[in-house]
């Protein structure tokens, strides 16, 4: 059973002066057993949210707390690159880290091939990864969202060998070192909205993209989350489908009411799954 995850992403908001405080309101009022929370402020908030987190008033009914998560990571473990960050250096900070962000995309120019170097870093550091993957208004109305997507996870992942990566995991309560991100380009910060169908569709697209390559167990344990706005108002419609296994949560992140609403229904998602797979959602392991 692949879990239920909703990582907020700050991007470059917030101080260390307010984040802890931030970070520990939201971790409070989204308690819901059964789902994976993470947040991820920016680089220099990290340790303020870290140490905010580990209030035990942030911790769910099953033990899960909230973890940290960085917005990116350089690909080399060490050198001269001015202003830059490694994977070690966020060991102890963050258990998480998104690759590929169609921003860092937009605005450092960062191309499948420099993608796939960061996601493996981050892998052999044992963090987490969050790997966005989406196409532009264009190329949808173009008829060609899945084939850009497709050469997308190619370009991050074909020089991979997947079987040597593993997972950290399979079966109930586990939880896949790579998580995909699929954002609609065309629906973050443009007033449009993409649909619960759009998104299922496009994560049957990944999975099938994934079998090609050779991902371990099929690409059927890597969760697919939907990253296109969304928010309380908007969620159900996606985690409605049962290929959709959460969010990654851009601008309702920064608000409590929002990501309180965001969790209730993926904490209704998670218990409903659970069910489905005869496994109470209590009894997932906490993580680590």
């Amino acid at each position: 059973m692949r879990r239920i995850i909703v990582a907020a992403n700050w991007k470059m908001n917030t101080t260390p002066a307010d984040a802890g405080s931030l970070a520990r309101t939201i971790g409070s009022r989204t308690r819901e057993p059964g789902v994976i929370r993470v947040i991820c402020p920016p680089y220099v908030c990290l340790a303020a949210v870290g140490d905010a987190l580990r209030d035990g008033d942030v911790a769910a009914t099953d033990g899960l707390g909230v973890e940290v998560g960085a917005q990116n990571v350089h690909h080399e473990p060490a050198g001269a690159y001015t202003g830059e960050v490694s994977a070690a250096m966020l060991d102890g900070l963050a258990t998480w880290v998104i690759v590929g962000h169609s921003e860092r995309r937009r605005d450092a120019g960062e191309t499948d091939e420099l993608i796939g170097r960061k996601l493996r870093a981050a892998r052999a550091a044992g963090l987490r990864t969050i790997l966005c993957v989406g196409e532009q208004l264009d190329e949808r109305e173009s008829g060609r969202a899945e084939a850009i997507v497709d050469a997308q996870l190619r370009g991050c992942l074909g020089g991979a060998d997947l079987g040597a990566l593993g997972l950290d995991g399979t079966g109930a309560g586990a939880v896949p070192w790579l998580t995909i991100a699929y954002e609609p380009v065309w629906a973050i910060g443009t007033g449009r909205t993409a649909r619960g169908a759009d998104a299922a569709a496009m994560a049957g697209a990944i999975r099938r993209t994934l079998i090609a390559l050779g991902m371990p167990g099929g690409g059927e344990d890597v969760p697919v989350l939907y990253g296109g706005s969304v928010t309380s108002a908007s969620i159900d419609e996606f985690l409605a489908e049962p290929s959709i296994d959460g969010a990654l949560v851009g601008g309702a992140s920064l608000k409590p009411d929002e990501m309180a609403g965001i969790v209730a229904r993926a904490g209704m998602t998670a218990a409903a799954r659970a069910g489905l797979d005869g496994t109470l959602a209590g009894d997932a392991p906490a993580m680590g």
